[in-house]
């Protein structure tokens, strides 16, 4: 059985833009794609409210999602490692760029490709996912100021850091949208769609693994 580790923040965890509760195991992508999947594969769920890529939250700890990496490796040894970073890099506070954004989920691709242990043959496959479009709204989201354009620039540049790192890549923005009031979180249709995106992909990264 292969073991893949989806590793991102809170799109990944089941955060829901109307519902005052948590996705469940019937609606998060994760999950929907553990049953598609069915028992080929095993799913480790990992995503985290807030997670960045490589930053520091001044306001919330533990968020930095390069200083957990490795640990998590360490404990799940997965063969295929799905990235799906950069969304709340895209906060004011950090004042970054989009290609610094996607710098930041390069550098999270180079921990898994650099990941040895004995007890497995080679490194985990990296699939990098470019994060969905986020919107700016009239009804305001304190401190995206920026975002929507940023965030639209997210493909053209996490394509250039799959290529330069030799991993897979795809582009969630292409089938993925936001709530449409909301902005940044997606409804329960749009993770059935990932999943669906990826139960069809996952097979062909593995295949020769």
């Amino acid at each position: 059985m292969k073991t893949i580790l989806c590793f991102g923040d809170s799109n990944t965890w089941g955060y829901s833009p109307d519902l005052e509760r948590r996705y469940n195991e019937y609606e998060r992508w994760t999950m929907l794609l553990q049953s598609q999947l069915m028992n080929k594969y095993r799913i480790i769920e990992e995503g985290l409210n807030s997670r960045t890529t490589v930053f520091d939250d001044p306001f919330e700890a533990g968020k930095n999602g390069l200083d957990y990496l490795l640990p998590c490796l360490g404990s799940h040894h997965p063969d295929l490692v799905l990235i799906m970073l950069g969304t709340n890099d895209l906060k004011s506070r950090y004042h970054v760029t989009a290609s610094d954004i996607s710098k930041g989920a390069a550098r999270l691709v180079e921990v898994v490709k650099n990941f040895k242990n004995n007890f497995m043959e080679k490194p985990p496959e990296v699939l990098l996912i470019s994060p969905a479009h986020v919107l700016e709204l009239d009804n305001g989201k304190e401190g995206w100021d920026g975002a929507q354009a940023k965030s639209e620039q997210f493909a053209y540049y996490y394509e250039l850091r799959a290529q330069e790192l030799e991993c897979h890549f795809l582009d969630a923005a292409e089938f993925i949208e936001p709530c449409a009031k909301e902005g940044i979180h997606w409804h329960a249709e749009q993770h059935q769609k990932l999943a669906n995106k990826l139960s069809e992909l996952i097979p062909t990264l593995l295949s020769s693994s």
